[in-house]
């Protein structure tokens, strides 16, 4: 059915008089007289050719507009290094360490030992003379924890307290933009010099990552001490099954039981607590991973652990990002690792040159300057779309670098982008796919403890409140949270309407789902427009550009049908990874 699909839309873009040009082709927007926005000869050009940067492509120049990618950027040599260095300490300390003969079951395990010593003068370096403050941040959150010990009803007010602590951190180190130490004494001023702050001295920028860690650390023991069983993080409760297929029963992954899994309260020591939250591959970015995980893999390396039996799937080479790098024997784990090396680098590689062909983040900063002035609908989108594949980029790539250096040390966190961007027709699938790492935190340590389904709305609007403060306190980002906590209804809805298990098997049903994943596109594109690209003034003017005029609405109509044909071609695709046994529920 796809197949048809797609033949006909190949069809049609043959015999249509759209005009399409070899820019178009590469993303490049195109104007009606044959100028490409991103060109010199573009009347627009001078308002955003400050931002762009001599590049190492063609002679092209670069869009550096992004700082945080631009960021990253220059400092990847200086990032391979620090890996390099990394492993090769890691290499020296595993040969010549001797643990002691007397150690028992509550000593420290000798790669906790590893990476504290190599974390403290790494943090020292990043951040100077800040690394007090985040030390006395961190103890303070231990003993917070410790509550869950206290019993009767400090034990139960223990992960509301945690909680509380740590928002207020939160906002409070956004809001003394990481504390001078000239405000706690005139004594202590000099330490606020530039000499003495390190390489990041906005150490309170990165936090909110750490924070996660502290919640996931303070609710992992809360649920050992009490023996509660930890919520589940089942993904049919937060993400309803797609409408093209039939739901499926697997049984928990490695993934979830180390998750899940309580460990002794030993455990749950304060340098093992630094460990895990001070661990270099991903301190600074994350993938995120619960602190019983990082727990069950430290005391068991990805490479030191026996293969699993021949019945379970757990090992098995697929392109499920999890499974794939599971024990495995040494020759097949180094031919992963190098796999997933090369689509780091052809990730890197795709952003390079969507950087040098186009200039859609310069124009997009520029805009209210005019320098999208005079652009056609479908150039307006294409701005607003490529801004979007962007930012997915910026966050793919450094999210695969940390977890590439994890993987080398034996740690695997989970994969944070399962699938493209534009890869996406459900609302609920697109959350969990885009930030999965993230996604699972938020399940794990708030969805399910607010009732998950049985208050889906209610728990969905404070989830992104929460992921919309937590990422920024804007405005613009709380809005982001709201518009989409409002655009998931439709879905949830639809699908207690015409539910699969009812209607899957009529011939219109597919047709009905390809119709509302175009708007879940529409929709998905917008709030994210707003949040993180052009804001929300430049989402209005987008709009008003695509629906205010009879040029803007046929473009709508025409890329409305071309939705419709890709969502076919994306169910199309899903079908097939279920017929090779890989469900990725989203």
């Amino acid at each position: 059915m796809s197949g048809a699909y797609h033949l006909s839309f190949i069809r049609f873009l043959s015999r249509s008089r759209l005009p399409v040009s070899r820019g178009e082709l590469l993303g490049l927007p195109r104007t009606s007289a044959g100028r490409h926005l991103g060109e010199f000869s573009n009347p627009n050009y001078p308002l955003f050719a400050h931002r762009l940067s001599p590049g190492w492509l063609f002679g092209w120049k670069v869009d550096t507009s992004d700082h945080q990618w631009n960021s990253f950027r220059s400092h990847l040599p200086m990032l391979l290094g620090l890996l390099g260095l990394y492993m090769l300490s890691s290499t020296l300390f595993n040969r010549f360490y001797r643990p002691s003969s007397q150690s028992s079951t509550t000593s420290l395990p000798p790669k906790a030992i590893f990476i504290l010593s190599f974390a403290l003068p790494l943090l020292f370096l990043l951040h100077g003379s800040s690394l007090p403050k985040i030390l006395g941040i961190l103890t303070l959150n231990f003993w917070v924890s410790r509550l869950a010990r206290w019993g009767g009803k400090w034990t139960k007010a223990a992960p509301v307290v945690g909680w509380t602590v740590n928002l207020a951190i939160l906002f409070s180190n956004e809001l003394c933009e990481g504390y001078r130490w000239g405000t706690i004494s005139s004594g202590l001023a000099w330490l606020d010099d530039e000499a003495y702050r390190g390489i990041l001295p906005r150490w309170h920028i990165n936090w909110n990552i750490t924070m996660l860690r502290l919640i996931s650390f303070n609710l992992d023991y809360y649920w050992a001490c009490t023996s509660a069983p930890p919520p589940l993080p089942a993904p049919a409760s937060v993400s309803p099954k797609t409408p093209t297929h039939p739901p499926t029963s697997t049984t928990a992954s490695t993934e979830r039981a180390l998750t899940t899994t309580s460990h002794p309260l030993t455990s749950y020591s304060f340098p093992l607590y630094l460990a895990y939250t001070l661990y270099p591959p991903l301190y600074l970015a994350g993938p995120i991973i619960t602190y019983n995980s990082f727990v069950s893999q430290l005391l068991s390396p990805l490479h030191t652990r026996p293969p699993p039996p021949p019945t379970s799937t757990a090992g098995r080479l697929s392109p499920s990002p999890r499974a794939s790098l599971q024990p495995a024997p040494e020759e097949v784990r180094r031919k992963l690792l190098v796999s997933y090396a090369i689509r780091f680098l052809a990730c890197l590689l795709t952003m390079e040159v969507v950087l040098h062909s186009m200039y859609v983040v310069a124009i997009k900063d520029e805009s209210r300057r005019g320098a999208w002035e005079g652009a056609s609908p479908m150039e307006v989108s294409m701005v607003g779309f490529w801004n979007l594949i962007v930012v997915w980029l910026k966050l793919l790539i450094p999210w695969r670098f940390f977890r590439l250096w994890a993987l080398l040390d034996g740690i695997d966190p989970p994969e944070n982008m399962v699938r493209c961007m534009a890869n996406n027709y459900s609302t609920l699938g697109f959350w969990r796919s885009w930030h999965r790492s993230y996604n699972l935190w938020v399940v794990r340590y708030i969805y399910i403890p607010l009732g998950g389904t049985s208050h889906a709305w209610l728990a969905t609007l404070i989830v992104f409140t929460f992921v919309a403060l937590w990422h920024d306190l804007s405005l613009k980002l709380l809005t982001w949270g709201w518009v989409i906590s409002l655009f998931v209804l439709p879905e949830m809805i639809a699908k207690k309407v015409v539910p699969w298990e009812k209607y899957g098997h009529h011939s219109f049903y597919r047709h009905l789902a390809a119709l509302g994943g175009v708007v879940n596109i529409l929709m998905m594109l917008t709030a994210n427009l707003i949040g993180f690209a052009i804001g929300t003034e430049g989402t209005r003017y987008m709009w008003r550009s695509m629906v205010g005029s009879w040029e803007g609405i046929r473009f709508m109509v025409v890329a409305s049908a071309c939705l419709f044909v890709a969502v076919q071609v994306m169910f199309e695709y899903r079908e097939e990874e279920r017929r090779r046994g890989i469900s990725r529920r989203c």
